[in-house]
């Protein structure tokens, strides 16, 4: 890895989510064994999809020329056709983009863009119908056309959150799972993403929430909301089986600093409690969507939504709080961060 540029050794990083944005890309749902209530999954995306093209573009990947028919049938029946919507015909597994997409870089005094193409191996190979995704990151640059960092290490979008200035948050139980990386002990791993995406300060917090098929991914636990700003999912009921797991990261938290040794300040979000009927589903609000001028957060028909709303938007006083219902993409075990992932403005 020494001898290869890397994209700090470039002048790249990755900047923090609620930087300008040029796009945001999602995958159209088209599974019903990932979303039984596929209509209402679909309904979920148009919402999504129509509050990003308020104040930017979303580029949408589909499947096949039926599928866009039917995404532009759908929007024309529910207030007319986003201007901002662009398709692309490529074929993928499944939705997540987040975690199989590439991570967008930028340079800032060069003005260019660039990708990482992580490897993905569908969350420590337990999905091996959906390894076909690791293709997608590499398929997407042949319209882009930029310059593209190739590690070669397992890492999904998912699993890591950053501020932009250097300071970057991740779990132990994902990061360090023998089902991705192997071969890499906790330094490499902290030199990869300081090389990759640009930081230089790793916060590890410990175990992500119930239901997570990923292994404790942090855009369900954690999230900075600004450069020293983190809102932290947090259980206040003792018996719930998240409550100690999301006690032990706030903890971690409060005594975390960032890449200049400012402490952070750490501001709880409420979690929904229990949500689905035969198993436990990862449903929690800190899967929100930072985008321009708004941010989409999840709900689930829960008496919370409304408390983390105003959480939200208590730290984003300059962007609309949008609460989406997830009940139907909960079923497929993410939400709105999940499936989607921001092309920045260099």
């Amino acid at each position: 890895m020494t001898q290869v540029q890397t994209p700090r050794g470039a002048g790249f990083h990755m900047p923090a989510e609620w930087e300008p944005q040029d796009s945001v890309w999602l995958s159209w749902p088209h599974d019903e064994q990932t979303f039984p209530e596929l209509y209402d999954a679909e309904k979920a995306y148009v919402a999504i999809i129509r509050a990003v093209c308020r104040h930017g573009r979303a580029d949408l990947l589909v499947r096949d020329k039926e599928t866009e028919e039917r995404v532009r049938g759908l929007f024309l029946m529910s207030g007319g056709f986003p201007g901002g919507l662009r398709f692309h015909i490529i074929d993928y597994a499944d939705v997540w983009f987040r975690d199989y997409g590439p991570t967008f870089l930028v340079n800032r005094k060069s003005r260019d863009l660039a990708m990482v193409d992580w490897r993905f191996n569908a969350w420590g190979n337990k999905y091996p119908e959906l390894l076909y995704d690791d293709c997608i990151p590499a398929m997407i640059n042949r319209e882009l056309g930029v310059q593209c960092f190739s590690p070669g290490v397992v890492m999904e979008g998912g699993s890591f959150d950053v501020n932009g200035k250097g300071t970057l948050i991740t779990t132990e139980q994902c990061l360090l799972n023998p089902n991705r990386n192997p071969g890499l002990v906790r330094g490499e791993i902290e030199m990869v993403l300081k090389e990759f995406l640009g930081c230089n300060r790793v916060i590890w917090l410990s175990e992500g929430i119930a239901g997570d098929d990923t292994d404790g991914h942090v855009d369900d636990i954690a999230r900075f909301v600004d450069a020293r700003t983190v809102v932290c999912a947090v259980e206040q009921d003792q018996d719930d089986e998240n409550h100690a797991a999301l006690k032990t990261n706030y903890h971690i938290l409060r005594k975390s600093t960032d890449q200049g040794g400012v402490p952070l300040k750490v501001v709880s979000l409420p979690m929904p409690g229990p949500v689905g009927d035969d198993e436990r589903l990862p449903a929690s609000y800190a899967n929100f969507l930072i985008s321009n001028g708004v941010v989409l957060m999840p709900t689930f028909g829960h008496r919370n939504d409304t408390r983390a709303q105003a959480v939200l938007s208590s730290v984003f006083p300059g962007r609309e709080v949008i609460g989406i219902d997830c009940r139907a993409l909960v079923e497929g075990l993410g939400t709105i961060h999940c499936i989607s992932q921001q092309q920045p403005i260099p």
